[in-house]
């Protein structure tokens, strides 16, 4: 009874900020804060899904912008979880067939997201052009997903380098994100799915590498995000205990 209900709301919630966005972006489309505004609504169906976020910034993270953020790729669930934590003046990156998808798929494209073509390999170079050409004339930061793909429970996945050309092109930070396990953890019949925890690094400064060199800038994030992750699984894993003992009292 309760996934039925779930769904139903989620679904009328979905059309509803679908419709209401695209006529406030009609308004102003394309503006640099657009994604920012509707993500954040978007997000705040994590309650509707009987899910807590908790989002810890590094202080140096806001002082300085825009900035490439890359993260962990899990499921589709990240419409709701990473939507409510992503940074004002910060659009992601979609296919270009998202655009004809009716209410999200508009919105989505009148925010201000950049959509590119994923099935043409051969356009990779243009892409990272493309997106780097508009970090600098919009003043927006670009959210990325150096894995590519969803891991869907297999752990962080390899990364691509298209982030870090990216940055590199555009000659902006890289901010690492990361997401605790997002696998199995709603259960859209189950009431309380309790907490994820959403962590932004301190940025890795572009003018440390040279292009020739951006292959260790990956290497060195998805360390540094492998790492992390796994402290912000045992951590929710520290604390569970505490919660049941709560409950049972």
């Amino acid at each position: 009874m309760l996934a039925a209900v779930r769904w139903l709301v989620l679904g009328i919630f979905i059309v509803l900020v679908g419709v209401i966005g695209c006529l406030f972006c009609i308004l102003r489309p394309f503006h640099r804060n657009n994604t920012y505004r509707w993500a954040h609504i978007f997000g705040s169906a994590t309650r509707i899904l009987g899910l807590k976020l908790r989002v810890k910034v590094h202080p140096d993270v806001p002082k300085n912008g825009p900035y490439v953020y890359i993260c962990n790729h899990q499921n589709s669930w990240e419409i709701f979880t990473i939507a409510a934590a992503l940074p004002p003046n910060t659009v992601t990156l979609g296919k270009k067939s998202l655009k004809w998808i009716p209410f999200f798929g508009w919105l989505y494209w009148l925010a201000g997201n950049i959509l590119i073509d994923r099935n043409n390999k051969g356009r990779a170079h243009g892409t990272i052009a493309q997106t780097a050409a508009a970090i600098k004339k919009r003043d927006i930061s670009v959210w990325m997903f150096p894995e590519g793909t969803r891991s869907n429970g297999r752990g962080l996945l390899p990364f691509k380098n298209g982030a870090f050309h990216t940055a590199y092109q555009a000659g902006v930070d890289v901010v690492p994100v990361c997401v605790s396990n997002l696998h199995g953890k709603i259960d859209i019949n189950r009431w309380d799915n309790g907490e994820l925890l959403v962590e932004f690094l301190q940025p890795l400064p572009i003018a440390n590498y040279r292009k020739e060199t951006l292959r260790e800038l990956s290497k060195h994030s998805h360390q540094l995000m492998a790492k992390k992750i796994a402290a912000l699984d045992a951590q929710l894993e520290g604390e569970q205990p505490e919660h049941k003992q709560k409950e049972d009292s």
